[in-house]
């Protein structure tokens, strides 16, 4: 398995800058309502371009990579990442929440998994 992509920069680079993107997203919007999050628009618009960033590393990972770590939904996350990119206005804020509270917690420790060592 080659473990650079065609620049050169290896993968578990851009697994380390997921955790550090949704990191960010839950340090934003710690202790905030939905409401507030929604009416907090540098917050939002913070919390959403770490979102779209979490997306952009994750194309980046390559395929022996995901195939090997199947519990991560990694079309999800770039599937988010190009809806975020290109369909602004068609941005759901309950699903957008969703992702906060549910999505980036849950992924959290499988990422940081995919930074462990292997074998003893």
């Amino acid at each position: 398995m080659c473990d650079l992509d065609p620049k050169g920069r290896e993968w578990r680079f851009y697994v380390q800058d997921m955790i550090e993107f949704a990191e960010a997203v839950l340090s934003y919007t710690e202790g905030l309502s939905q409401q507030g999050f929604i009416a907090d628009r540098r917050t939002y618009d913070a919390a959403m371009r770490n979102i779209e960033l979490m997306g952009e590393a994750a194309s980046h990972i390559p395929g022996v990579v995901r195939d090997m770590s199947p519990e991560i939904e990694w079309r999800t996350i770039i599937g988010t990442r190009n809806r975020l990119a290109h369909a602004y206005l068609g941005i759901d804020d309950d699903v957008v929440w969703d992702i906060v509270q549910t999505d980036i917690p849950d992924l959290l420790p499988k990422l940081r998994r995919l930074l462990e060592p292997i074998g003893p």
